[in-house]
C-alpha cells in the first residue's frame, strides 16, 4: 500500500462537500470521563439504616406470634378443667348489648376432647406412672373391646380396707328375684301386641326363635331362661299350638305381657336362674371419705386420663360379693342411647321427658380384691370377633352368654388376682373427641364361683354420648350448694334404697 493510498482513507468530507484531514487515535486508548464512588459513604449509611429497621421489624413480629399463640394455649388449658359451657358464657358477657340476645336454649361450645388410650396390639405393654416412686405395667388385652389390664393397681391393704368398709356399709341383693311393673309400663307407652312382636323379631322374618324371646325375657324380667327353660314355659302356656319352636303374629297375641312372669311365679325361680346372683353395696369417694377411697379414685384418674370433674361426678365405687355359685351372665354396662333414650346421671338435665332410661358408663375400670380359690374369672365372650351378631349368640342351644355353662368357649377370660385391675371402653369415639356408639364387643359376665368367694369393685365413668346434655348438667351440678352435689347428683341405674349412697 502506499503513502498516497493511506492519506485518501484518512479524508472525510464535510457538510459543505469539502474533505478534511482527522488525526488517527490509537485503538486501545479509552476516553477521558468523570470519575464516581459507588460505595460512598452516604451510600452505606442509607442501606445500614434501612437494614437495621427490617430486622427490627422481623423481631417484633416475632415475639408478637409468640405471645399470642401462648395465651390462647393458656385459655384452652383452662377450659379443659372448667365445667363446660364456662368459656362460653364469659365470651357472650364480654359481646356488647347491641348485639342480639342469646337463644332460649343454652347451646354450650365443645371445648373438651376425652382422651382416649392406645392399644396398639394385643400383648402390647405399656409404662404408667399411677402413684409416686412406682411405675406399673399395663398391658392390652384385646384391641374389641380396647381392654387393659394392670397388675398391682391396689396393694393388699387397700383391697382389705374396701371390704372391710362394704361390710360395715352393709351389702344388699343385686337382683330381686321377680321384676313386676312390666304390664303398666308397657300401657304407658301405649304399645300394641304388633309393635310389641316387630320389637322383638330382631331378624324382621315374622316369627319369634328361641333366641329372641330369651334375649327380651332376660332383659325385661332379669331371670336367665335356657332354651330347655323356655320349652317348658311354652308348653305350660300351650302358646306353641303346632310345637315347631317359633312364635308367630298369631300366637304370639294370645299372650298376655306378664304370662311369663306369671308363670314362673307360680312355677317358682331359684337363684341359680337369676341373670345376676350376688350381693353389693356403693362407698362414696367425695371429700370426707376414708382416705383410700379418695386415692383410688385419683389413681383412676391419672390412669384413664379424663378430666377430674367427670370422674367426681360419676357414681360412686360399687363393691360386690360373689358367694360360691355366684355368677353374672354376660352383659353390657352400657345401654345404647336413643333420641328417646335418657342417660341417669344426666336426666335431671334432660329438660324433656323420656320413656326409657339407661346407663351411660363411658369407662369401666373393675379391681379384683382377692383371688379366687375356683372360678370367678371375667369373661368376654366375643373380644376381637371379626363380627358381633346378638342372634348368633345362642346356637344349637350353646349360649355363649350363659357364664354358669358356658365361660370356657368366651374368647377371652380374665383370672381373679388379688389388686390387679382391668378396665375398657363401653363406646366407640365419635371421631371427634367425644363418645360415639356402643361397643358392642364390650359384652362381659362374671363366671360362677365354683369354690370360695369372690370379691370385687366397680368404678364407672358416666359421660353422656349427647354433649349438650352432658354440659347442662355440669353447670346445673356447679350452680348447686356442695352438699347436694353428694347426696342428690350422684346417680346410679341400680339404686333400689333412698339412702345407698349415703357415705360412711
Amino acid at each position: 500500500m502506499t503513502d498516497n493510498q493511506e492519506t485518501a482513507e484518512a479524508e472525510d468530507v464535510t457538510p459543505s462537500g469539502r474533505s478534511s484531514t482527522l488525526p488517527l487515535r490509537p485503538p486501545c486508548e479509552r476516553l477521558p470521563g468523570p470519575k464516581t464512588s459507588v460505595c460512598s459513604r452516604s451510600y452505606f449509611v442509607v442501606v445500614m439504616v434501612f437494614f437495621h429497621v427490617y430486622i427490627i421489624n422481623v423481631i417484633a413480629l416475632l415475639f408478637y406470634v409468640h405471645y399470642s399463640s401462648s395465651s390462647g394455649q393458656e385459655d384452652a388449658s383452662r377450659s379443659l378443667d372448667a365445667p363446660s359451657g364456662v368459656h362460653h358464657q364469659q365470651q357472650q358477657q364480654q359481646r356488647p348489648e347491641s348485639r342480639r340476645p342469646p337463644p332460649s336454649k343454652l347451646e354450650f361450645m365443645r371445648d373438651v376432647s376425652l382422651t382416649r388410650m392406645e392399644g396398639i396390639r394385643v400383648g402390647h405393654v405399656q409404662k404408667v406412672s399411677l402413684v409416686p416412686g412406682k411405675v406399673h405395667e399395663m398391658r392390652t388385652l384385646s384391641l374389641k373391646p380396647l381392654l387393659f389390664e394392670i397388675p398391682g393397681f391396689l396393694s393388699d391393704d387397700e383391697c382389705r380396707v374396701v371390704m372391710q368398709l362394704a361390710q360395715l356399709k352393709g351389702l344388699m341383693e343385686s337382683q330381686l328375684m321377680v321384676q313386676e311393673g312390666q304390664e303398666e309400663l308397657a300401657k304407658e307407652l301405649n304399645l300394641s301386641p304388633e309393635e310389641i312382636f316387630n320389637l322383638l323379631d330382631i331378624n324382621q322374618d315374622g316369627q319369634l326363635q328361641l333366641q329372641e324371646i330369651l334375649t327380651h325375657s332376660r332383659v325385661r324380667d332379669g331371670i336367665w331362661l335356657t332354651p330347655e327353660n323356655l320349652r317348658e314355659i311354652y308348653a305350660g302356656l300351650k302358646a306353641d299350638k303346632d310345637d315347631n319352636g317359633l312364635l308367630s303374629l298369631e300366637e304370639f297375641r294370645l299372650l298376655s305381657n306378664d304370662a311369663f312372669q306369671r308363670f314362673l311365679l307360680q312355677r317358682g325361680v331359684k337363684r341359680s336362674q337369676l341373670v345376676r346372683n350376688s350381693r353389693h353395696t356403693w362407698l362414696y369417694q367425695g371429700k370426707g371419705a376414708h382416705r383410700v377411697l379418695q386415692e383410688i379414685k385419683e389413681r383412676v384418674t391419672r390412669l384413664t386420663r379424663m378430666p377430674p370433674t367427670l370422674v367426681d361426678l360419676s357414681e360412686p365405687l360399687q363393691v360386690v360379693r360373689y358367694e360360691e355359685g355366684g355368677h353374672y351372665h354376660a352383659h353390657h354396662d352400657s345401654g345404647p342411647v336413643y333420641p328417646e333414650t335418657a342417660c341417669s346421671h344426666t336426666r335431671l338435665a334432660a329438660n324433656t321427658s323420656t320413656p326409657f332410661e339407661t346407663s351411660c358408663r363411658y369407662i369401666t375400670v373393675l379391681f379384683y380384691l382377692n383371688s379366687v380359690d375356683g372360678g370367678g374369672e371375667t369373661a368376654f365372650p366375643v373380644a376381637d370377633n371379626r363380627t358381633y351378631d346378638e342372634v348368633c349368640l345362642i346356637q344349637d342351644d350353646v349360649d355363649l352368654m350363659d357364664t354358669r355353662r358356658n365361660c370356657d368357649k368366651s374368647n377371652l377370660r380374665v383370672r381373679p388376682t388379688k389388686g390387679t385391675a382391668v378396665f375398657w371402653y363401653n363406646y366407640l369415639s365419635d371421631g371427634r373427641g367425644w363418645v360415639g356408639v356402643q361397643d358392642e364387643y364390650a359384652l362381659h359376665g362374671g363366671c360362677v364361683v365354683t369354690r370360695g368367694t369372690k370379691w370385687i369393685a366397680n368404678k364407672w365413668i358416666n359421660v353422656d354420648p349427647d354433649y349438650q346434655r352432658q354440659a347442662r348438667y355440669q353447670q346445673l351440678v356447679s350452680q348447686l350448694p356442695e352438699e347436694e352435689n353428694d347426696e342428690d347428683l350422684t346417680m346410679n341405674s341400680d339404686v333400689q334404697k333412698p339412702s345407698i349412697h349415703q357415705d360412711l
